[in-house]
């Protein structure tokens, strides 16, 4: 399957994800720039050996696993300190690991609109895979793809929740 048909399968899955989900939408994120144009990742939708999509559906996503989530502070892709600091412990466990495979899902919360979070999400995975390639991991071991909004760890509409819901998503895909 072609990259722009992947991409489109992708968008018409959240879409009736989202018609399913019933999540209320917050507009309090304007359109930028850098919103325009939203990628869906490198790898279109997870399929074959990946289960991130089958976890996030069954209401296992962020659950378990070696490698840690991190998270973002509100309209950011920037890795702070914390998030360093757990992709370096997720980097060792990968260089234990060296055939394990792994897909960083770039997630957002619910505030803004669904192409200006897919974006977000984007470059929330791609900071993640910059930094673990810093710390030595080879990139043909790590995918990236962005979820958006889409998959929601916490439904509440409180700050807590929203923070629990800015991440980046580490998944083993194969080992």
């Amino acid at each position: 399957m072609g990259r722009w048909a992947g991409s489109l399968l992708a968008v018409l899955l959240m879409v009736a994800m989202s018609a399913v989900g019933g999540c209320k939408k917050q507009k309090g994120l304007g359109e930028t720039e850098s919103g325009a144009a939203a990628g869906i990742g490198e790898e279109g939708l997870p399929g074959g050996g990946h289960g991130s999509l089958d976890a996030a559906l069954s209401g296992t996503a962020g659950r378990g696993g070696p490698l840690e989530d991190i998270h973002f502070d509100y309209d950011s892709f920037e890795l702070g300190d914390d998030a360093r600091q757990t992709l370096k412990r997720n980097a060792e466990w990968l260089g234990n690991n060296r055939g394990a495979r792994v897909e960083i899902e770039g997630h957002c919360d619910d505030r803004g609109t669904v192409e200006y979070n897919l974006a977000l999400g984007s470059k929330r995975a791609a900071a993640a895979k910059s930094y673990l390639v810093s710390l030595g991991i080879t990139p043909e071991r790590l995918t990236t793809i962005s979820y958006g909004e889409e998959l929601p760890l916490c439904h509440e509409q409180t700050e807590s929740c929203w923070q629990e819901n800015r991440r980046a998503r580490l998944v083993v895909t194969n080992n």
